[in-house]
């Protein structure tokens, strides 16, 4: 890896660009740092475009010698949005485990951040997701681990319907429908983080609607949410096909996340060889500022890992 920026030093930011990955997706990217550092591609979750990735977060990583890409997700944000509708009785069946088609599945969504590494000329690059995007990124170390220089899987799991369950309180709130309306959809979004942020780190009530102000005007798709759960919910477990990946792998997950158990995470640290696992007292399901020195000193870590 190259060496770290300086205090001082200035980190580049793009504007916000626009990719065609392929299959009639086209996704919003936004890149941090030098093109010729190592790149890290950092992939969200459900229904979170790429500005749930801090900006002060992004340049940490960038001082630290990396090429650091965010996007959103394909029906997120400024990303392209999908016409097939899901049904909110499908995702009720599907949490009890019966099967379903989905409109598109988790490997299509890899194959969207393989295809932007493609745009931007990227053989390879480490790859970091949070919650469904922890599930993305373990799928494009599966399908394609030639491509991936290291993995970190944040507040994810394998798949697996025994282990990372939710917390029976929240199913209702994530398929019931939202009020019409930017506050509405912000004050839902403030009442879910009140509900599954990390106690030992709770982010002020007036951020977390500013956040869902900022969410909703980016373009908020309430169906697209649906169809990104659907895939989710749809997917096989991971955990058998996790154990024939050898590049080095991090496992970080809060102990008090009520939105994927930590007993996902434990799965997934077992089921990857040698991948080291970061449990953290206090978090919840997201990414507090207060930690974003332990994020960036461990990914920085396991990217090291990768060049030995």
């Amino acid at each position: 890896m190259s060496t770290k920026r300086g205090p001082g030093s200035e980190i580049a930011v793009s504007e916000e660009l626009f990719a065609p990955v392929g299959s009639g997706i086209e996704l919003c990217y936004q890149t941090f740092g030098d093109p010729d550092d190592e790149p890290l591609l950092l992939v969200m979750g459900l229904g979170g475009p790429m500005t749930w990735w801090d900006p002060a977060l992004c340049r940490m990583l960038a001082s630290r010698g990396l090429y650091v890409i965010r996007f959103d997700n394909r029906d997120t944000g400024r990303s392209t949005r999908i016409r097939e509708r899901v049904r909110r009785s499908a995702l009720v069946r599907s949490f009890a485990g019966r099967p379903s088609r989905p409109p598109y599945t988790l490997g299509d969504m890899a194959e969207d951040g393989f295809g932007l590494l493609d745009h931007l000329g990227l053989e390879t690059a480490h790859v970091v997701g949070v919650s469904m995007g922890g599930m993305i990124a373990q799928t494009m170390a599966i399908a394609r681990p030639g491509r991936v220089r290291s993995l970190t899987s944040i507040m994810s799991t394998t798949g697996k319907r025994s282990v990372g369950w939710q917390h029976p309180r929240l199913l209702p709130m994530l398929i019931a429908p939202r009020g019409a309306g930017r506050d509405a959809y912000a004050a839902g979004s403030a009442r879910m983080s009140e509900l599954i942020g990390s106690p030992a780190f709770p982010q002020p009530r007036e951020e977390a609607v500013a956040r869902g102000h900022e969410t909703f005007d980016r373009g908020f798709s309430a169906s697209g949410v649906l169809r990104q759960m659907q895939a989710v919910l749809a997917a096989e477990n991971r955990g058998p096909r996790l154990h024939a990946l050898r590049m080095p792998a991090l496992v970080v997950h809060g102990l008090s996340d009520k939105m994927v158990h930590v007993s996902g995470g434990r799965a997934t640290a077992r089921a990857i060889p040698d991948a080291e696992l970061l449990l953290i007292e206090g978090m919840g399901h997201d990414l507090p500022p207060a930690l974003y020195p332990t994020f960036v000193d461990a990914i920085e870590r396991t990217a090291r890992r990768a060049g030995r």
